[in-house]
């Protein structure tokens, strides 16, 4: 645990904040400021970046506290590159099957075992590509680390191995080993590994040139840090330990960007696919992919999207404001979290390393105060 003296000084940093002059309108949102600096002095996280897409503006974007409080201190910046953790999973996996839904080359009503021969037996003959999508398919959260011990062809020989706990269609479980298949198929259809085709179809056509898995040079250079793997401290490197173990590179994890980034991919969500005037997803597509459809829950049916949360115990970081079945989102473990709101044109990035120093950090609460707060001010 750290140190009162320790808290004290990322305190300071904390109300010193960083932010971007060009944006100015701080005021309507210094809710933000308080709660964000309250949290950091509480130890429950070591900094963070704050920005608000409102109507295609950038309305606020802030950095407050540090980086790193290990091995040295260093103050957040609003250039701070993060280990973004599950929002691979819509920001890179949902949105490349989109992209091949569009090409012709998929379904979500495929069976998984069209593209994964693996799959062509009676335990899992009725899974598709909509189950997966929507954690429904049947399949556990995360399969054995153990799993993952000998290598890639090893791991993904366990990983198709895997026989569903539950019918397909009959249970939510939000489930790794499901994005981690869909990242399979796209490699699979598309004839690209994952972070290829990441790169050059959503990132490039994009302009997200601080986006991708295994950051090197700079961009790696500028990433937060979280936790020490093997007596040293993971910063750069994905956190997370399975898609660690598979090179870096998985499609439930390994995704690294900036606030100022995935501004740009809300940007285009929120207006119906273009960017920058030109189609990079058809509105139809945007729709699909981002339409409530139900899914079981233990008291009542929850709401997902095509990649994107609505309405589930995972939705806290909609806050109080934000409409229901309507707007959308996703968090990352390692305290990151997207929720965009089409109707208003808003979008709440919240990007911390939470689980630095030493794992313990909590931004649930902190986040959904967050977008209540931005909701107050931009939904009057």
């Amino acid at each position: 645990m750290r140190s009162p003296a320790a808290y004290a000084s990322i305190l300071v940093l904390a109300l010193l904040g960083t932010s971007d002059p060009a944006c100015g309108q701080d005021a309507p949102f210094h809710g933000i400021d308080v709660a964000v600096t309250a949290a950091i002095g509480r130890g429950e996280l070591p900094g963070a970046v704050v920005l608000v897409l409102h109507k295609d503006e950038i309305v606020y974007r802030k950095a407050f506290g540090q980086r790193a409080v290990m091995p040295i201190n260093t103050l957040m910046t609003v250039i701070t590159v993060f280990d973004l953790a599950s929002l691979t999973k819509p920001i890179v996996t949902a949105t490349a099957i989109m992209l091949l839904i569009e090409e012709g080359k998929l379904n979500v009503k495929d069976k998984l075992a069209q593209h994964l021969p693996a799959f062509c037996r009676k335990e899992t003959e009725g899974v598709t590509l909509e189950h997966l999508l929507l954690h429904t398919s049947g399949f556990i959260a995360d399969n054995a680390l153990s799993d993952y011990q000998d290598g890639r062809a090893k791991a993904l020989e366990r990983l198709f191995a895997l026989n569903p706990v539950a019918a397909p269609g009959t249970k939510f479980t939000y489930s790794d080993v499901g994005y981690l298949l869909l990242g399979e198929v796209v490699e699979k259809v598309s004839g690209l590994a994952l972070d290829e085709f990441a790169r050059r179809r959503i990132f490039t056509p994009l302009g997200m040139k601080e986006t991708g898995y295994r950051p090197q040079g700079d961009v790696k250079d500028r990433a937060a840090p979280t936790e020490q793997r093997d007596g040293r401290w993971i910063q750069g490197e994905v956190h997370d330990p399975r898609a660690h173990r598979l090179g870096g590179v998985a499609g439930h994890a390994g995704l690294f960007s900036t606030a100022d980034d995935l501004a740009v991919f809300a940007r285009m969500l929120l207006n119906q696919g273009k960017h920058e005037g030109r189609a990079f997803l058809k509105e139809s597509t945007v729709r699909l992919m981002t339409a409530p459809r139900q899914v079981p829950g233990k008291k009542e049916p929850g709401l997902r999207t095509y990649g994107w949360d609505m309405l589930t115990s995972f939705s806290s970081n909609r806050g109080e404001v934000f409409p229901k079945g309507v707007s959308f989102g996703h968090t990352g473990f390692t305290g990151t979290s997207m929720w965009l709101d089409p109707p208003s044109r808003t979008a709440v990035i919240f990007l911390s390393n939470r689980v630095h120093p030493d794992g313990k950090g909590n931004v649930t609460k902190l986040r959904g105060q967050v977008a209540t707060i931005v909701g107050q001010s931009l939904l009057k």
